[in-house]
């Protein structure tokens, strides 16, 4: 038996439309020549006297926790999770959580901005013959996937709503991901729908379910259309970021095959 490893994350860079205007990354690349004038400022180390007169390449970065990929804390939806403790921060996540069985749920042919119902997860997951498990880690793929780096990434594919975020945590998950921007549907498809009933708690609803419950989500996942329905398994330890309501993260995919 091999092992195949497929990689779930997207690279970190400011060359693509990943997020909403003014809320990217920044990447700043400082080549071996400068690194060489800063060790010798820095150390003493005379430049002409390092090899080929270079010094170390460093990339300076200005991001926040949610550019790349990465996995939202409890702490990022709500001050409170699980009905009234104080939410969970992204280095207080249990480690345990962020290593098992993965099951991907197929939603591409959804609309952009719709809300996956309970009934819809059901019928995915009857679809592929799993009984959901408590540690299952739960993968979402949508067209927002295929959609990475273009001007529509931010408001493509579908999203999970309250009720399907409370069916899933309510079966044992407690590690989820998408490839879309946003584990809920997309923001404008959202104020569309509060608009349209005067309903304001439809806002980040699927986000805002972690303070009746406790979960983790991942957004910005890749090469979900790769991966089988079930028969594999993730590993997506984040960055321990002091008291942060996430942290960066990269996950991957470990199928068996005969």
């Amino acid at each position: 038996m091999s092992r195949r490893i497929i990689d779930l994350s997207v690279v970190l860079t400011d060359r693509v439309a990943s997020d909403p205007p003014g809320l990217g990354p920044r990447l700043t690349y400082v080549g071996h020549d400068v690194g060489a004038q800063d060790f010798e400022k820095i150390f003493g180390m005379p430049v002409d006297k390092q090899l080929e007169q270079k010094g170390a390449a460093i990339e300076k970065a200005e991001i926040t926790t949610h550019n790349g990929t990465h996995m939202d804390a409890p702490w990022q939806y709500h001050p409170t999770m699980n009905g009234g403790e104080r939410a969970m921060t992204i280095d207080e996540v249990p480690l345990e959580w962020c290593m098992g069985p993965g099951v991907k749920l197929d939603f591409r042919d959804v609309p952009d901005g719709h809300v996956v119902t309970p009934g819809e997860v059901e019928a995915e997951l009857a679809r592929i013959g799993h009984d959901l498990a408590p540690g299952d880690i739960v993968l979402v793929n949508t067209r927002a996937g295929s959609r990475y780096g273009e001007d529509d990434y931010v408001a493509s594919g579908c999203g999970m709503g309250r009720e399907a975020t409370l069916w899933l945590t309510d079966r044992g998950m407690r590690v989820c991901g998408t490839d879309a921007w946003s584990w809920d549907p997309p923001l404008a498809s959202q104020m569309e729908r509060i608009r349209e009933t005067g309903n304001w708690s439809l806002f980040w609803e699927g986000h805002k379910a972690g303070a009746e419950t406790i979960y983790c989500h991942m957004e910005k996942l890749a090469n979900l259309e790769t991966l089988p329905s079930t028969g594999f398994e993730v590993i997506c330890f984040p960055v321990k970021v002091e008291k942060g309501s996430a942290g960066w993260c990269r996950p991957v995919a470990i199928v068996n095959e005969r």
